[in-house]
C-alpha cells in the first residue's frame, strides 16, 4: 500500500479515498486469460486529465506518456505487488510487463485498476497489444475515433478493438 500513495499523490488521481477494490485487496486470486485481465481485479481505469477536449494536447503529443509514466521505483513496487494479487510472484521479471489496459496513449490512468501483469511472450502478449494501442491512437489523433470509444474498446477486449 505504501507504493500507491506516491503514485496516487503523483497522478492526483486517487482523491475517492473509498477502500481499495482492485488486485491489491485479491491476494493471489486474481488471473489472466488469453491476454485479458481479470476483470473484477484489474476493470481499467481512465485518467480523468485527458478528456475528448484535450487530446490534441495530451495524449496527441510527442512525450506525453513519458511525462505521466510513474517513476521506476513506484512502478517496480506495483509490479511486486499485482504479480503476486495474480499468482505469478514467482516469474522472473524479465518475462512480465506492468501494463496499463487503458494505454497512457490513449489516456489510461496509473492505478491498481488500470494495471496488471501482462506476458511479454505467447499469443495476446504485450507487442500484440501494444500495435493495437498505436492504431487506436492514431485514429483518435486523426480524429476518426472518439476517444471515449478507443478507451472502452481497450478496457472491454483489446484483442478485438483495433
Amino acid at each position: 500500500m505504501r507504493a500507491l500513495v506516491p503514485l496516487c499523490l503523483l497522478l492526483a488521481a486517487c482523491a475517492s479515498g473509498s477502500p481499495p477494490t482492485t488486485a491489491q485487496t485479491y491476494g493471489g486470486r486474481c488471473t489472466s486469460r488469453q491476454g485479458l485481465p481479470d476483470p473484477v481485479c484489474t476493470p481499467g481505469e481512465a485518467d480523468p486529465r485527458v478528456t475528448p477536449a484535450n487530446v490534441l494536447t495530451t495524449i496527441c503529443t510527442r512525450g506525453y506518456t513519458a511525462s505521466v509514466r510513474p517513476p521506476k521505483d513506484v512502478s517496480h513496487q506495483l509490479k511486486i505487488r499485482l504479480t503476486g494479487a495474480y499468482g505469478i510472484g514467482d516469474m522472473p521479471f524479465a518475462d512480465v510487463e506492468l501494463d496499463h489496459l487503458i494505454p497512457l496513449s490513449l489516456g489510461g490512468a496509473s492505478t491498481d485498476a488500470n494495471l496488471w501483469p501482462q506476458l511479454r511472450h505467447g499469443s495476446h502478449n504485450v507487442e500484440d497489444k501494444d500495435a493495437v494501442a498505436e492504431r487506436l491512437n492514431r485514429r483518435v489523433c486523426r480524429g476518426e475515433l472518439g476517444l471515449r470509444a478507443a478507451q472502452h474498446a481497450m478496457a472491454t477486449d483489446w484483442r478485438t478493438a483495433g
